[in-house]
């Protein structure tokens, strides 16, 4: 049987939201086979939980933020992305604040942090949903275009094209496709962090936003070039780290996908309407588990390989 994953033991990071700046506190536990992704915000006067559900998304302004009743979480998806990459099932994730954590801006520090407090087989099967029939979104026309795709595909694979009109990002890969069967997600996709502008910066931070973010967090780019000393940490890290968001975006759907995502300048809210529509169309999927795990995708029945 290919089985659920939970960790082995609960483990503990401490950071600020990207966005709030605010000081977050993250205690990350072990959960029993079907709970899902939880996020417990253990700051209010009663705990609320958020289910991880592609229903909870209720805002994708800058970030993917999920909520139940006036409890929200912002910024989740770089914590989901690193999940979906070592195929966390269940966890618990108890937050003092209403942002995640941004660390260093990837998902890599996530991914450090789950794999240090290992990961943990249970006694029940992993549910796939698979993809049977094309699902598309799409917004605009000519030079405004953009969508997102779901095609049929026995495993999980991922594409995305960019198009910013930027010297610093038109220099580096502007398409990339990556797939989780390749056992590579660690190295190759999640240590791309997220990248802004200094004039969008400034415009945030007038409005109170961004108020965490610096250059130990994000590419942050002037009109010309990279301003980060160290560069880019791979050739294509802005591409990548789309790549990064759309995998930590589908995994609010709740259980791990099935299918080949393809997507030409899409972001949050198309990857949660991509979703939606999805669902609203039974037909088009299946819920699925793997008896006999040698018949599951490549890649799938092992755990994620450390750096």
């Amino acid at each position: 049987m290919l089985a659920q994953r939970t960790l082995k033991s609960l483990t503990k990071a401490v950071g600020v939201g990207l966005h709030s700046g605010q000081r977050v506190e993250l205690t990350l536990r072990p959960a029993p086979p079907d709970t899902g992704i939880v996020f417990r915000r253990v700051d209010l006067p009663q705990a609320v939980d958020i289910v991880v559900s592609a229903q909870a998304v209720t805002d994708t302004r800058l970030a993917s933020t999920i909520s139940s009743g006036s409890a929200k979480v912002h910024t989740v998806e770089h914590l989901m992305s690193a999940c979906a990459g070592l195929g966390l099932d269940n966890l618990i994730i108890d937050i003092t604040a209403d942002e995640v954590p941004i660390l260093d801006g990837s998902a890599s520090s996530f991914v450090f942090l789950l794999q240090s407090a290992g990961i943990a087989l249970q006694a029940a099967p992993k549910r796939f949903v698979r993809v049977i029939q094309p699902v598309e979104v799409r917004e605009g026309e000519g030079a405004n275009v953009k969508w997102a795709r779901l095609d049929p595909y026995e495993g999980y694979k991922l594409s995305f094209e960019i198009d910013f009109d930027h010297p610093a990002v038109d220099s580096t890969g502007q398409r990339v496709e990556f797939d989780l069967g390749s056992g590579s997600y660690s190295r190759d996709i999640a240590r791309a962090r997220t990248f802004g502008f200094t004039k969008d910066v400034e415009m945030m931070r007038t409005n109170g936003l961004a108020l965490g973010g610096g250059l130990d967090n994000a590419i942050v780019m002037d009109d010309y070039k990279v301003l980060n000393t160290d560069g880019l940490r791979y050739n294509d890290e802005f591409v990548k780290h789309k790549i990064l968001d759309a995998m930590g975006d589908l995994y609010l759907l709740g259980q791990p996908l099935l299918a080949a995502y393809s997507a030409f300048r899409s972001g949050h809210a198309m990857n949660n309407k991509l979703l939606r529509a999805l669902l609203a169309q039974p037909e088009a999927y299946e819920v699925v588990t793997f008896e006999d795990e040698r018949r599951a995708p490549a890649g799938f029945a092992t755990l994620a390989r450390a750096w």
